[in-house]
């Protein structure tokens, strides 16, 4: 279970997220921030539990589709997303733009919850029991929610706009660096989806 979070969080990217939700924590206030940000975790666990429950049920029998061709495209989407944050760092990020009430799905969608996120929850169906999979999203969300409000805390303590800059640096030093695990997942899912594909007795 400590496996399956560790590799969630790596794959959510909290300090992605934090230098792609900063120009959101200048336009609006705290209580506003923490609100759009709680109804955006929330519409993310949503989804989450839903994979969650069903597992691959809806490939198979909704969209009809084997899971290890998500899983393939899951694994080159992740690797785009880690080449674009080595190359670019916080540059590969867009500015969301829209009125308070569209912001927790813009949030949610596509950045929290993309095809590595949910072939991760998939995942998670085959490998924990129920309880585990839910207890391990809670936690996800959770530590998820408590770092990037810990490092807008942290930030906005800072009183010299020079400090500031060399945190932000920082972030996006860390940023880059986890774009190498992230790469590493996604050719790793890439790989396991061709070789479940080829030989789909080997697990």
């Amino acid at each position: 279970m400590i496996t399956a979070i560790v590799s969630f969080l790596v794959m959510l990217n909290p300090f992605a997220l934090f230098l792609y939700l900063k120009p959101i924590m200048k336009d609006l206030s705290d209580e506003d921030f923490r609100s759009v940000f709680i109804k955006a975790s929330s519409i993310s666990f949503g989804i989450y539990l839903v994979f969650l429950l069903l597992g691959d049920l809806v490939f198979q029998k909704v969209f009809r589709i084997n899971f290890e061709s998500f899983r393939i495209f899951g694994g080159v989407v992740l690797f785009s997303f880690a080449y674009m944050f080595i190359v670019q760092g916080k540059k590969a990020f867009i500015q969301i733009k829209g009125d308070l009430h569209d912001l927790a799905s813009e949030i949610a969608l596509p950045f929290m919850v993309g095809a590595g996120t949910i072939s991760l929850t998939v995942l998670m169906s085959e490998q924990l029991v129920l309880w585990q999979g839910v207890l391990s999203l809670v936690s996800i969300m959770l530590i998820n929610f408590g770092i990037i409000m810990g490092l807008k805390y942290i930030r906005r303590s800072m009183r010299s706009k020079k400090v500031q800059v060399a945190f932000d640096k920082n972030m996006e030093l860390l940023l880059r660096i986890n774009g190498f695990f992230l790469g590493a997942i996604g050719i790793d899912m890439i790989v396991s989806g061709i070789r479940n594909l080829v030989t789909p007795e080997v697990m």
